[in-house]
């Protein structure tokens, strides 16, 4: 019965301290030592309306501005836009036909709009929400924006250059370029 007793209140106090005191706390310093993070890094426009999170990819058709990677999942469409998504993939194996025929059509889609596929325009990423591409498939989109936009290309090099993001500490992670933040510098040109 001892034994019994002592397993009941060692689990109740650690069942406090993992489920209440320990988010608790976390809570806490995040909102005081990261609050921007901490409240998912949300973006708004000089009118202070929400455009979107630094954390999720945006879904950018338009012909003046960057494409972000392709998504299963419908994260930002309409009058029911919201910064936050829900994240999946598509579970498609490599050797799925599905998959074949839609890389096969994008990649044709894009050639025909002059742009040179690029991995990351092509392939969405794990959780299908991922707000970066590589610094080369900005490049890939310079004369396409360009163009729609009447801007240099020049202008544009220098915009993706700014907006990279690069390795962690030099060392983790590739470069990438943040679409939204990216596309937002666009609009105040």
């Amino acid at each position: 019965m001892k034994n019994l007793l002592i397993s009941i209140r060692s689990t109740a106090l650690l069942w406090v301290l993992t489920a209440f005191l320990y988010p608790a706390v976390i809570l806490v310093f995040g909102q005081v030592a990261f609050p921007y993070q901490a409240n998912g890094s949300l973006m708004t426009n000089a009118q202070g309306e929400l455009i979107g999170s630094r954390l999720i990819g945006q879904s950018f058709t338009s012909d003046e501005y960057f494409w972000g990677r392709p998504s299963t999942v419908n994260y930002s469409t309409g009058d029911e836009a919201a910064p936050t998504g829900i994240s999946g993939a598509s579970n498609l194996a490599p050797d799925n036909s599905n998959l074949h025929s839609r890389l096969q059509a994008e990649v044709q889609r894009l050639k025909g709009l002059g742009i040179d596929p690029t991995a990351d325009l092509l392939y969405s990423s794990g959780s299908g929400l991922d707000p970066h591409i590589s610094p080369a498939a900005a490049q890939a989109q310079i004369n396409r924006v360009a163009q729609a936009r009447s801007l240099s290309p020049d202008q544009l090099e220098t915009l993706i250059a700014e907006h990279t993001d690069h390795r962690f500490l030099e060392l983790l992670g590739e470069p990438g370029v943040n679409v939204l933040t990216l596309n937002v510098a666009l609009d105040s040109l």
